[in-house]
């Protein structure tokens, strides 16, 4: 007896997922561009692909880092700016104020240490389209110090 193969998804779930869970990073980031700005201790190390479609910042700045970046808002950092489809930051880079503007689609991981909350995400070489196959990432998710650690990854959802 034949085994049918398995339906193509035309719904195109992972992306849909990716996209939600891109939108918990942008209500993140609109919370702390309010007047009140980041609750308790939370802080957000956001990492991204420099070379993905969208990013811009100072040349010098990108140059130094070709492939990812990872940017820290904790305590300095101003003229936050949370759009629909990227958001807008100013951080100091060796001294000197510089703006990053970086499109969701761009962002691989973010990760807010004070409560262990870990996303990651794929991207590919369009916005808002999921990757055909995970890359390994250039450096692995720091380390859990609590074992009950929040993590969320699409890999829960799929079906193994």
């Amino acid at each position: 007896m034949a085994q049918e193969p398995p339906a193509q998804d035309q719904m195109h779930y992972e992306a849909l997922a990716q996209e939600a869970l891109r939108g918990v990073v942008k209500s993140a980031l609109k919370r702390a561009a309010s007047p009140e700005g980041l609750p308790g201790a939370h802080h957000f190390y956001i990492t991204f692909k420099t070379d993905a479609p969208g990013v811009s910042g100072p040349v010098d700045l990108l140059s130094k880092y070709p492939d990812e970046m990872t940017i820290v808002l904790q305590h300095q950092y101003w003229d936050l700016a949370p759009g629909e489809t990227f958001f807008s930051v100013t951080l100091k880079f060796g001294g000197s104020p510089k703006r990053v503007s970086v499109p969701y689609a761009a962002v691989t991981r973010f990760y807010d240490p004070s409560v262990q909350f870990l996303l990651q995400f794929e991207v590919s070489g369009e916005p808002g389209e999921a990757a055909a196959a995970p890359e390994e990432p250039s450096e692995p998710p720091p380390a859990p110090t609590d074992p009950a650690e929040k993590v969320v990854s699409l890999d829960q959802f799929r079906k193994k």
